[in-house]
């Protein structure tokens, strides 16, 4: 029994994202997004998965996508879900299994769009832990969790994040 309602406009699939969580001296590896209707965002490198991909080879690629680098994916560290709100002709919400994996990059990394960003996003930057209340987080539920993952040791379930 599903003790949580769901949202109106909810599509029938679900699909699989994965997201990397990548830190350096206490700073979370992020895409920086911007909208006129919106303002600035910041959001984990990653994506959706596509048909006949695994969760990191999908990783693997929206990593070269948006940042501009391999990463090295190391282990699961969380899993949650999440409901989006589409940005759709017709109101909807996709339901997101969201798949967090610790990755670390070359040491000599400088953060770079890569050679298909996402759309919005205009930057690459590392977001310092002590700031992240000075930021907007998307999803905004995973904010509070990002400066633990990284000690979890063995995946954890966050629930449903917003």
């Amino acid at each position: 029994m599903n003790d949580q309602p769901q949202p109106e406009g909810l599509e029938p699939n679900i699909r699989n994202a994965v997201r990397a969580v990548i830190v350096r001296e206490q700073a979370v590896l992020m895409q920086k997004k911007w909208a006129e209707h919106r303002g600035t965002w910041y959001t984990l490198p990653g994506g959706g998965q596509d048909a006949n991909e695994s969760l990191t080879q999908t990783l693997t690629r929206e990593c070269e996508e948006e940042i501009g680098a391999v990463v090295e994916i190391g282990h699961l560290l969380a899993i949650a879900d999440f409901y989006k709100q589409r940005d759709t002709s017709y109101p909807s919400v996709r339901h997101l299994v969201e798949f967090l994996f610790g990755c670390t990059l070359p040491v000599d990394y400088q953060p770079v769009s890569g050679h298909h960003p996402d759309k919005h996003q205009i930057d690459v930057v590392w977001v310092p832990f002590a700031d992240m209340d000075k930021h907007e987080i998307f999803p905004k539920g995973i904010a509070p969790h990002l400066p633990g993952l990284t000690q979890l040791k063995t995946p954890t379930y966050l629930g449903v994040i917003d």
